[in-house]
C-alpha cells in the first residue's frame, strides 16, 4: 500500500503550484505557470507538476492534446494535514497555543458569526470534558 502524500514534505515552489491548482479547481501547465509569482519557467513548471504527480498530489488528464492537472487529496483535507503539521511542528501539538497565536495577532478580526462560532465550540468542548 503507498502511503498517503504529506503536504509537509513539499518544497516552497511546489505548495504555490498547489494552491494555484486548488484556487482553479483544476489547471494546464500554462494557468498554473500564469498564476505563479515571479517568473517561473515553462519547462521547470511542467517538471514540477510531474513530480508532483509521482509524489501523489495530483492526477491529470489529457484534454485537447494538454494536460490538465487536479489535486488528489480534497482541499479540505489538505487544510487539515497544513494545520495538523503546523500545529506539530511550532506548538508541540497544544492546540489552545496555535488557537491562541492565531487570535493575538493584530490582524485577527473576527466577524460576529465566526466569534459565535467559536464560542460554541469552546463549550461543547467543556460540555464533553475535553
Amino acid at each position: 500500500m503507498i502511503d498517503k502524500p504529506k503536504i509537509s514534505e513539499l518544497t516552497k515552489r511546489e505548495r504555490e503550484i498547489m494552491e494555484v491548482v486548488y484556487d482553479l479547481g483544476n489547471a494546464s501547465a500554462a494557468q498554473v505557470v500564469e498564476n505563479l509569482p515571479g517568473r517561473p519557467v515553462n519547462a521547470t513548471i511542467r517538471t514540477m507538476l510531474g513530480v508532483l504527480e509521482e509524489k501523489g498530489f495530483l492526477s491529470h488528464e489529457k484534454e485537447k492534446g494538454r494536460y490538465i492537472y487536479y489535486p488528489t487529496i480534497p482541499l479540505k483535507q489538505a487544510r487539515k494535514n497544513a494545520l495538523d503539521h503546523v500545529v506539530n511542528t511550532f506548538f508541540k501539538g497544544a492546540e489552545a497555543s496555535a488557537v491562541i497565536a492565531i487570535l493575538k495577532k493584530s490582524e485577527a478580526n473576527l466577524s460576529d458569526s465566526d466569534a459565535e462560532m467559536m464560542l460554541d465550540l469552546i463549550k461543547k468542548s467543556r460540555k464533553e470534558g475535553r
